[in-house]
């Protein structure tokens, strides 16, 4: 089960954070921090899958964004791995070549697509077309 979904800059500043079980607020600020410095600090050649505490971390590093997704133990890795390259593509696809500002000032957008693909915790969609289907909605009643 998907635990947590982080999406940090170099700087280790959040851009976007998505619980699927509830964490205190308190307790959010001193996990991101940890999750994001323990990434971070990794090598471009080590695995892109680190043990921390009571989750297993799968990351993926895109120009200057990573990724961060905290799963649990039964969780398949090079799914959640497969899962966050595909909601990149399923971003640059809606952005036509995503940046950091696209997702800072179109939060609510990602959000969506977020939401289209995890539903507590879980996947259940992995089909661009489909999962961009209600942006593409949305956009039509806005220009119509």
């Amino acid at each position: 089960m998907i635990k947590f979904i982080l999406m940090v800059n170099r700087q280790g500043q959040t851009r976007l954070s998505r619980y699927y079980t509830p964490v205190e607020l308190n307790r959010r600020a001193t996990l991101e921090a940890d999750v994001v410095r323990c990434c971070l600090s990794r090598k471009k050649d080590q695995c892109s899958f680190v043990e921390y505490k009571d989750y297993k971390l799968v990351y993926r590093q895109y120009a200057a964004l990573y990724i961060v997704v905290g799963v649990t133990d039964s969780e398949n890795e090079l799914s959640v791995y497969e899962l966050v390259h595909n909601f990149v593509e399923v971003l640059d696809k809606y952005f036509s070549r995503v940046s950091e500002l696209d997702i800072m000032f179109n939060l609510d957008r990602v959000h969506v697509i977020l939401d289209e693909m995890i539903q507590n915790g879980h996947i259940v969609e992995t089909n661009k077309s489909r999962i961009l289907a209600p942006l593409t909605a949305l956009d039509k009643m806005a220009d119509g």
